[in-house]
């Protein structure tokens, strides 16, 4: 027997064999039985008189949803002993103002002093008022609540506790919440100089030890225990250094400094980690979690459940290797270090790592070849992204020609000066160039995007997080140690970091204290996914790559069906590829358009019609769903438009601001076209598919940004850095430069150093 509190903790319940708790977050979601437990922080207003309606309401609104989804809820609860302190100062008041009345006439409240009120005669009178609170709350979602009251006495008992385990088993089967509190009423007083504030309140560190032993009683799966902080923090929250431990591991005590209680319960969050450490062993997973933030509190209970990084996961599972925070870390170090390399001695890396992807093609396309096969004997991939995923002798040697591109064009890229202000005499101001700092890199079906994203954030001297799709885990894992190994020539392994653990999207969305920029490279979900669930990081990248071609009046008949055959079928599965072809309404029923459509057949391109084409034909093809499609295959959609006017109009309505075309040998009409499409790339009598970081001479790209700061179209080296400013003086000081002061500013535009061109 084990003594935490109070409370004896027998090692292994009579009730319950050893089960095994779950080991990753992502399994929470399979958690069958539940408990919640709600400390008083949590249920109770500030002042400490009364409930937190909002807060009381959104919880048992989260129970309620899961208990309808099939699961088994259970609520260990505080609050009694604030409710019933709310009602016996009124009643206190209440009755001092008669007596007032009778004997003064007239009534003071403001001086009427109330006495301390003393928590059993609280609790007695809150319990009821509680019950009924909860009852009718839940009844608004068709469930049934029953109360269980206990004390510690209870489980000396072992008929008792036998009574207990039964009475929730059949409440459970009868899909009845069970809310469960200490029966406060009856508790032996606490300790002298144990309240808060010359206020009796009830310890907290009864219901964390009645919480694990329940839990681990009734073969629960998971325990979440939601207090007034995030979790458990590797120093008292609040201090400089604190930082929040997503994974808790037995044995991790050592490192943890707890700090002091919450304002109201005395548990503290010692005795929290102890009942949830005895809850673990006994099988139960448990999460600690805060429940009275307002911005998250609405959906903590159903984030833990789904197994988003919320609060502090208790674990038994130790993973191999670093955990993402760690690595992040590693990133941030390895990226100051590699900022701190010498110009040559970063192309340097990005050399060697072009010459292994030559070098170790046989064992890259081995690994490639493992995730193709698994992939298609799966089916879980539709044949554009197999493409996507599928490497060749080819492409690497296309991408080791582009890093080392990249590598010959880094030389003056990082600490490159890009303007100079003599401010005063001897007072000297520059702007240079520096890295972001840690990237974020999130790509589907594309291993070869790895070592193009490495280069580029090398020669950038950027930290570098990358998180690939499983599909293709064995490709990313050897591309990364190749990686990993051109990296220590110069000792910066750590710079790029490949995150291999299950973290989610999300998850690693929120890192804002470790990520400066995240890009995700993939489908329009998958941007769309990272544009939503980034938590104050910015985003580049584009969510859609709805590309038009416009065939002007104009248009060379040679040029049209080989510009339009290019930026359809050479690669359809690109974000780059033509989607929409739009068509001056005079060349239909011409030569020039039946030789495109013929040529659209031959390819076996599916077309779609447009409404105002679809008017035009007595036999259209399929009517488009939507104007505004990206569809990643030999499919596209055809309009007619009257004007160049109307063709920017359509574009600027449905498209996505990605690369746009126009075909004409009219030049006016070209730089109308070129001047005013508001779009990332916009092109004249050349294939969409030129818009890439490789074909523009960039090396490679870390994608491509419609969005409009910072960086736009495809994204090399200049897209992935920021400036600084440098000032150099002498004892210089802003008084001297007042109306009566001794120095006047110059602000003269300096010369800027002759770049290094070799």
């Amino acid at each position: 027997i084990r003594c935490w509190s109070n409370i004896p903790f027998i090692t292994v319940p009579l009730s319950r064999a050893h089960g095994k708790s779950f080991a990753h977050r992502s399994e929470l979601k399979h958690a069958k039985r539940i408990v919640v437990k709600l400390g008083s922080a949590v249920v109770t207003r500030g002042d400490e008189c009364g409930l937190a309606l909002g807060r009381l309401a959104s919880i048992v609104e989260q129970v309620s949803m899961l208990q309808n989804q099939g699961r088994e809820m259970m609520i260990v609860t505080s609050g009694a002993v604030a409710f019933g302190k709310q009602r016996l100062r009124h009643e206190i008041l209440l009755s001092q103002s008669v007596r007032q009345a009778l004997h003064s006439g007239q009534s003071q409240l403001k001086d009427m002093a109330i006495p301390v009120l003393e928590a059993r005669a609280c609790a007695a009178a809150g319990q009821s008022g509680l019950m009924a609170l909860y009852e009718a709350m839940f009844t608004q979602y068709s469930i049934c609540a029953a109360q269980i009251l206990v004390t510690n006495l209870d489980f000396h008992d072992e008929q008792k506790r036998r009574n207990l385990n039964g009475t929730l088993h059949e409440l459970l089967r009868m899909n009845i919440v069970p809310i469960i509190n200490t029966n406060d009423a009856v508790v032996p007083p606490p300790e002298p100089n144990s309240d808060l504030q010359g206020v009796n309140v009830i310890s907290v560190k009864d219901n964390d030890s009645l919480a694990a032993r329940l839990a681990v009683e009734m073969k629960t799966d998971l325990l979440i225990v939601l207090s007034d902080v995030e979790g458990l923090f590797d120093s008292p929250p609040g201090s400089d250094d604190a930082k929040l431990i997503d994974i808790f591991y037995p044995g991790d005590q050592q490192s943890v400094t707890f700090g002091t209680k919450s304002r109201v319960g005395m548990g503290g969050m010692e005795a929290k980690v102890k009942a949830a450490l005895w809850a673990l062993q006994g099988g139960t997973s448990v999460v600690i979690a805060n429940g009275t933030h307002p911005k998250i509190s609405g959906h903590v209970i159903t984030d833990i459940v789904e197994g988003k990084k919320v609060g502090t996961f208790f674990s038994e599972v130790k993973p191999a290797g670093p955990t993402v925070e760690q690595q992040g870390e590693m990133a941030r170090a390895g990226g100051r270090t590699l900022a701190a390399l010498q110009p040559e001695q970063r192309a340097e890396i990005i050399y060697r790592l072009a010459d292994l992807l030559t070098d170790q093609r046989e064992e890259i396309l081995l690994a490639n070849k493992k995730d193709l096969e698994e992939a298609e004997s799966k089916g879980r991939l539709a044949l554009p992204l197999l493409k996507r995923l599928s490497l060749s002798t080819s492409k690497l040697n296309s991408l080791a020609i582009g890093l080392r591109q990249i590598a010959a064009s880094s030389q003056n890229s990082v600490g490159r000066v890009i303007r100079r202000t003599r401010i005063a005499k001897d007072l000297d101001l520059e702007q240079v160039t520096v890295p972001i700092g840690v990237l974020l890199v999130i790509f589907e079906s594309r291993p070869d995007c790895l070592p193009q994203v490495s280069a580029l954030a090398i020669a950038s001297g950027n930290g570098l997080l990358l998180k690939g799709g499983k599909e293709a885990a064995h490709s990313n894992q050897i591309l990364h140690h190749l990686t990993q190994e051109a990296l220590s020539i110069h000792g910066v392994k750590d710079a790029v970091q490949l995150v291999n653990t299950r973290e989610e999207v999300e998850d690693l969305c929120r890192l804002d204290k470790l990520i400066d920029l995240i890009i995700p490279r993939g489908s329009s979900q998958l941007v769309r996914n990272i544009q939503k669930a980034a938590k104050g990081i910015p985003v580049m990248g584009h969510s859609e790559g709805i590309c038009h071609v416009y065939v002007d009046t104009d248009a060379s008949v040679e040029k049209v069906t080989r510009i339009i055959r290019d930026s359809k079928c050479e690669y359809p599965a690109a974000c780059n590829a033509l989607e929409t072809l739009l068509i001056h309404r005079d060349l239909l029923r011409t030569p020039l358009f039946d030789q495109i459509i013929d040529m659209l057949r031959v390819e076996q391109v599916k077309i779609h019609a447009g409404p105002k084409f679809a008017s035009y034909l007595t036999f259209s093809p399929s009517e488009v769903k939507s104007l505004r499609t990206e569809y990643g295959d030999l499919e596209c959609c055809i309009e007619v438009v009257d004007s160049v006017q109307e063709a920017i109009e359509h574009i600027h309505k449905y498209g996505s601001s990605h690369t746009d075309v126009i075909i004409t040998e009219n030049e006016k009409t070209a730089e109308f076209f070129l001047q005013h499409v508001d779009s990332a790339c916009v092109f004249w009598n050349a294939s969409t598919r030129f818009s890439d970081g490789y074909r523009f001479g960039l090396g490679a790209e870390v994608g491509i940004s419609t969005s409009r700061i910072h960086a736009r179209g495809p994204v090399g080296i200049e897209g992935l850095l920021t400036t600084k400013w440098l000032l150099r003086g002498d004892n210089h000081v802003v008084s001297d430069f007042s109306e009566h002061g001794s120095m006047k500013y110059l602000h003269e535009s300096l010369p800027l150093p002759q770049r290094n061109t070799n």
